[in-house]
Order: C-alpha cells, then sequence, then structure tokens
C-alpha cells in the first residue's frame, strides 16, 4: 500500500518518541512466556482473517476509549502491533500520552510475522 506523505510524515515523528520492537522480539517474549498484554490495532476485518497468538483486539479506532478498562495497570508492558507498524506507532503515542509506561509498537506488524512464517491464530 502507498502511504500519502502527509500520514508518512505524521508517523515519522511518532516514531520519534515510541519505543519499537521486531517481530522476533514478540515472538521471542511468547516463547519465554513473558508477562505482556498483545494487542491487534488493526480493523476488525483485518483481526478476523487471523491474528497473533494470545493478541487481543483493541482497534486503532476505540482503543483509547476502551485501553483501561482492558489494561487498567498503566505500568503493564504492552505491545501494540498493526499491519506494517504504522498504526500502532500511533496507537503507541496515544496510549504514552494518556500515561501507560511501557508501550511497544511491533515494528513489521502481521505482514512481518507472516513472511517469518511464524505461528497465527
Amino acid at each position: 500500500m502507498k502511504h500519502a506523505p502527509g500520514f508518512l510524515a505524521l508517523v515519522n515523528d511518532v516514531k520519534t518518541r515510541v519505543r519499537e520492537c521486531t517481530v522476533d522480539d514478540v515472538k521471542a517474549m511468547l516463547d519465554r512466556g513473558e508477562s505482556f498484554q498483545l494487542i491487534d490495532v488493526r480493523e476488525e476485518s483485518e483481526w478476523a482473517k487471523g491474528h497473533l497468538p494470545r493478541a487481543r483486539h483493541l482497534g486503532k479506532g476505540i482503543i483509547e476509549r476502551d485501553i483501561e478498562n482492558a489494561v487498567p495497570d498503566h505500568a503493564a508492558r504492552i505491545v501494540l502491533y498493526c499491519g506494517g507498524g504504522f498504526r500502532s506507532a500511533l496507537a503507541a503515542d496515544a496510549l504514552q500520552k494518556m500515561g501507560y509506561s511501557d508501550v511497544l509498537s511491533m515494528d513489521g506488524g502481521w505482514s512481518g510475522w507472516n513472511a517469518k512464517q511464524y505461528p497465527v491464530e
């Protein structure tokens, strides 16, 4: 997908403020059984076609509204992912502004996960 220049500028700005991890990092965290919240911020239609093991769905359109009920602990580690790592970075920035202190955006997203042929649900 070709992204609009304004969107890319916004994402690049946000990426200066958020922490990112790789799909390999997330796979290793899952394999080690680490405790963290894995949240898919893609659209409902994308989620329905498949998602990462242990993931929960909170789409980017509603995550700010629903995150505090879903993850009340503002110190909990949260890993967000989307299709490629752009929407999750935007969502991570919003969660940080809401006071969440350990938020990561998975760079590469669903596309990167599938390229590695990692397990999906």
